[in-house]
């Protein structure tokens, strides 16, 4: 057995319209709190992804996988792995086969999260392709997308991860995986396929939260 690492697989910086968390302190707290494995993914665009790659190309105990989070047509899909931006507003289908097409995992994210674009709420897991679903995504308010996610995961035995899902930079690491690999991008991938993979953590605090979204919506009013 491979040594298991600390992944968080969805992560948000300044790339993202609605996060403004710098790619530096995302580095920095990463290694603080011995994350090993980190994945910017993005709202549509591979940029922050990039940067991060670059800034920790000479870092040896931190491995950053490129990632997007792309708009389906139907809600959100992470290209795990995706070095290229894949065109938002495609259907389902076609997202996936494009991930694929790079060599990357299609993730769901908050899959039955109504209000936050989950995929699942107007498509059949069913009949799409993919890889692996977010079981524990910290931002969440009671847990019935979490446990619905759990439910569907445990019935088709699908990889479950757990991500935080940050857009601001105490929510790091507040939910995350731990995989069985190698520490390398083909390791990474290849172990979640495999579902060797484990969601843990807890929820993103609502009151840091709530304190954080007004801070960014209203404050800035002013």
């Amino acid at each position: 057995m491979n040594k298991m690492y600390k992944l968080d697989s969805h992560i948000h910086c300044q790339y993202s319209p609605d996060s403004s968390t710098k790619i530096d302190d995302i580095i920095k707290k990463s290694i603080e709190d011995k994350i090993d494995i980190i994945a910017i993914s993005d709202h549509n665009t591979v940029e922050g992804s990039e940067v991060a790659i670059e800034k920790t190309k000479n870092i040896e105990n931190l491995l950053v996988i490129p990632s997007i989070e792309i708009s389906s047509s139907k809600g959100h899909i992470l290209g795990f792995g995706c070095e290229e931006a894949v065109p938002r507003d495609l259907e389902p289908e076609e997202t996936i086969d494009k991930i694929h097409d790079q060599g990357g995992l299609a993730i769901i994210p908050h899959p039955f999260c109504f209000y936050r674009h989950g995929l699942f709420c107007k498509s059949n897991p069913d009949e799409l392709n993919f890889d692996a679903i977010e079981t524990k995504n910290a931002r969440f308010i009671v847990g019935w997308c979490n446990y619905n996610a759990k439910k569907l995961a445990n019935k088709k035995n699908i990889p479950s991860l757990g991500a935080s899902d940050s857009h601001y930079i105490d929510f790091l690491g507040d939910c995350y995986s731990l995989i069985d690999c190698e520490l390398n991008i083909d390791s990474v991938l290849k172990s979640i396929k495999k579902g060797q993979v484990e969601a843990h953590g807890k929820g993103t605090s609502n009151i840091k939260l709530s304190k954080y979204l007004f801070d960014k919506h209203i404050r800035k009013l002013y």
